[in-house]
């Protein structure tokens, strides 16, 4: 559905503002994740590396407004015209908003800690999620920008991933002798990220999956349970 949208869009300068906006939503994003994870796994210290995170996120917040003002916008001018396409931007422009909070929420785990993070258990609990995160960014803006069928889908086995190792974590976590503080900052951190990677494969997925189906592409895996 997606793709037929963007044909109809094509050059005109409602969908190239709202994409390049969006563009710089994930951008934004992807920077204060990068961010956040090094102040709280790599205990980095910078001035004013937390002041430009909280900058960026209420960039990405204000760039989301800016989306939702031009649909709605477009959608009075132009009453009942393209209407699945805006609903779509409209919803994927939330889960990209949700994707910034959630890396500001790693900042804030840092601050939460009684000592800096025990790199050797993180790494015995998450690995180099780190990694794959970055990966699913670029998978996601590969996905939606270009409308790539192929790389959208891709996304789903990159999530299933992610989700797994995260519930793995918390699982271990239930039943470890950690620290309170330790055991609940892994876990928060285990469930930001976990979040963080199923709103990005919301954005991606809105390339393949009808509209109705937006943000339930999960329930065609069986992968996905709760815990």
């Amino acid at each position: 559905m997606f793709k037929n949208l963007i044909q109809f869009w094509k050059g005109k300068d409602f969908l190239s503002q709202v994409m390049e906006d969006f563009k710089d939503m994930l951008n934004d994003s992807e920077k204060m994740f990068i961010s956040s994870f090094e102040i709280l796994v790599e205990n980095k210290k910078e001035p004013g590396l937390e002041d430009e995170i909280i900058k960026m996120d209420k960039r990405v917040n204000n760039l989301q407004k800016a989306i939702r003002q031009r649909i709605i916008e477009h959608m009075t001018a132009q009453p009942a015209v393209d209407s699945p396409a805006c609903l779509l931007l409209f919803s994927v422009s939330k889960d990209a908003e949700r994707v910034g909070d959630y890396a500001k929420n790693l900042l804030e785990v840092s601050r939460l800690l009684e000592n800096p993070i025990d790199k050797e258990k993180f790494n015995d609990l998450l690995g180099n999620i780190d990694k794959e995160v970055i990966e699913l960014f670029h998978q996601t803006e590969d996905a939606f920008i270009s409308s790539d069928e192929v790389t959208a889908a891709k996304t789903w086995e990159s999530q299933i991933n992610i989700k797994r190792k995260c519930d793995d974590a918390v699982r271990s976590l239930a039943m470890s002798d950690y620290s309170v503080n330790e055991a609940v900052c892994f876990t928060l951190i285990a469930r930001f990220i976990r979040r963080m990677s199923s709103h990005l494969t919301n954005i991606a997925t809105s390339v393949i999956v009808p509209l109705t189906e937006l943000d339930y592409y999960h329930e065609q895996s069986k992968e996905d349970k709760l815990i």
